[in-house]
């Protein structure tokens, strides 16, 4: 990190403070570590913010086959689903809120694919061929979950799919706010998830006959979440060939925010 210039996307010492809580040490024995974790991440956030093609990365990083052997590596270990947990519940106790939300918003974003393959299909309501982004998110606008998959998949189906592992998770969480493409049997589904919790899925629809932009309470924030990810080059597209891949640069790039929002409240 000394011998080269910082790039934008690079984090600093107070960010990578938080970050490296998480990621995990080289292990004991045999040869050294060639490169440091910090400038491995470095080098995952360099293609997550700019959005260039792996073998186009800065000679000044670490190799790009290494970058994209750890990315491989800690997207299937739990390691990135890990760290979110820990900044999202750094960043809420930093705000004055528990650790865990009572309230959460889902959302889905369709986005174009390229020609890498990988499911995908036709949203007819947002005439998108490509893929679509689901997320859950709390009052803050932090990732709850996220699960990428063809754009031909009705929310109230894809919806099933990021609140199906909430059975186990999030077990403060009472109230999933969300819009009326999502009416259809889900309520009925989200109260039966964890019946003795008293979970509901809330629809908040627009007024009928409004002309005018008026905010939705809360809904706005998953918004403002989407506003969020699209600072990330690589996330302007769904340039991947597995959704796997996809959700793991939305959880990269949802990481490197609440690592910069942690290390601000630090320096204050």
């Amino acid at each position: 990190m000394d011998t080269r210039a910082a790039y934008p996307s690079d984090l600093t010492r107070d960010e990578w403070a938080q970050v490296e809580r998480v990621i995990p040490a080289p292990k004991p024995g045999g040869r050294p570590a060639k490169h440091d974790r910090r400038e491995i991440v470095d080098g995952l956030l360099y293609v997550a913010r700019t959005g260039c093609q792996w073998r186009a990365m800065p000679h000044d990083l670490p190799p790009w086959a290494t970058v994209y052997w750890y990315f491989r590596i800690w997207k299937r270990d739990g390691t990135f689903d890990r760290l979110m947990d820990l900044l999202r519940g750094d960043v809420r106790q930093a705000e004055g809120r528990q650790r865990q939300p009572s309230a959460a918003i889902l959302d889905s974003q369709s986005v174009k694919t390229t020609g890498r393959g990988g499911p995908r299909g036709y949203d007819a309501g947002e005439q998108v061929h490509g893929r679509k982004r689901h997320i859950l998110v709390d009052a803050l606008g932090l990732i709850l979950a996220v699960v990428v998959h063809a754009a031909d998949i009705q929310d109230r189906d894809g919806a099933r799919l990021v609140l199906e592992p909430l059975r186990r998770r999030f077990m403060r969480l009472r109230t999933i706010v969300a819009d009326s493409v999502y009416n259809g049997g889900i309520a009925e589904w989200v109260a039966s998830l964890r019946p003795r919790n008293k979970r509901r899925l809330e629809i908040r629809a627009k007024e009928p006959g409004a002309k005018e932009f008026k905010p939705i309470p809360l809904r706005w924030r998953v918004e403002r979440t989407f506003a969020w990810l699209g600072r990330s080059r690589r996330l302007s597209k769904d340039y991947e060939a597995t959704t796997a891949s996809s959700e793991a640069f939305i959880k990269l790039a949802m990481i490197h925010l609440m690592a910069r929002r942690l290390a601000r409240n630090l320096g204050k």
